[in-house]
């Protein structure tokens, strides 16, 4: 299969840094700097797209769904890495949010031969996690074009689901595919086609929105603190303790109290200090209401 790279956006020479082998250390970083600060504009430009795949991730919660992403190389680790931080920030299953890499595990740590270009691949890898029309898949690839990812996108809209895709080069076969086109153009890279790096960032910046703003839509946050945070170090007490005391206004042995009677779960500690309900009813008002502490605090009053 012939691939022309050439009119890949990402692999164009970028003409800002054709020289910097010959630039001092500084300024060598200056220009990579000035680069990366095109980024998060380029991210801007999507935000339209990125709060469909929000509520669409939010919608799939909603209904017994998982929001998935795939992606090969450093599109599939940044993938994983979002993924893995969903559980202890927001104290969702590790099923809730999954990253699918292409290679499997021995892939995030190095790179294995062809497994982008194995469609039969990710059809297996999708397959085997029980993938359904009620989840929401994410396809992740600078280029827009990874084999892998496309078949895996392929399976997930015969089976019913919706599918966005993340890549940074304008009219690709990932973004026409998909109901939801995420596209950040950021640009030739200054290292030429290394995408790890402004590509990269641009797609590490979007699989953060899109994973917070789903668990934001979700209940997982009141105002800006993450209650629903998992205490599975020393470091997590201390920040529970401090959620408890910045959503309340309660004092160090007030929070302490609360969070043991509510067996460390932020959020009925919150809810028992601001409505003095013992620990069971507040817990049993947060399942009422999904899990949001503004709609208990709504209906107690």
């Amino acid at each position: 299969m012939h691939i022309d790279l050439t009119k890949l956006v990402t692999e164009n020479r970028n003409p800002e840094s054709e020289n910097i082998d010959m630039l001092s250390t500084y300024d060598m970083l200056k220009v990579i700097n000035n680069e990366d600060k095109k980024v998060a504009l380029a991210v801007e430009k999507t935000l339209p797209e990125i709060a469909l795949a929000v509520d669409a991730a939010a919608n799939a919660f909603q209904n017994g769904g998982r929001l998935i992403y795939c992606g090969a190389g450093t599109s599939g680790r940044l993938g994983i890495l979002d993924a893995s931080e969903c559980p202890p920030t927001f104290g969702v299953s590790t099923n809730q949010v999954v990253g699918l890499i292409a290679g499997g595990h021995q892939a995030i740590l190095q790179a294995v031969e062809n497994a982008e270009d194995n469609r039969e691949l990710a059809i297996k890898d999708v397959q085997s996690i029980n993938f359904n029309k009620h989840d929401v898949l994410v396809g992740i690839a600078a280029s827009g074009r990874t084999p892998y990812v496309l078949a895996a996108m392929e399976y997930a809209l015969s089976q019913g689901a919706i599918v966005a895709s993340i890549s940074c080069n304008p009219n690709s076969p990932m973004g026409t595919l998909a109901n939801i086109s995420i596209t950040p153009i950021v640009g030739p890279e200054i290292v030429t086609g290394s995408s790890r790096m402004k590509a990269g960032s641009a797609q590490k910046l979007v699989l953060n929105m899109i994973s917070t703003g789903a668990m934001i839509r979700s209940g997982k946050v009141f105002g800006n603190l993450m209650v629903d945070v998992q205490a599975t170090n020393s470091k997590l007490l201390v920040r529970q303790k401090n959620i408890v005391i910045e959503a309340t206004g309660c004092d160090e042995i007030q929070a302490e109290t609360a969070l043991n009677k509510a067996n460390n779960h932020c959020k009925t500690a919150i809810l028992m200090l601001l409505t003095g309900l013992d620990a069971d009813s507040a817990s049993q008002q947060l399942e009422k209401h999904q899990g949001f502490i503004r709609l208990a605090l709504e209906d107690i009053k």
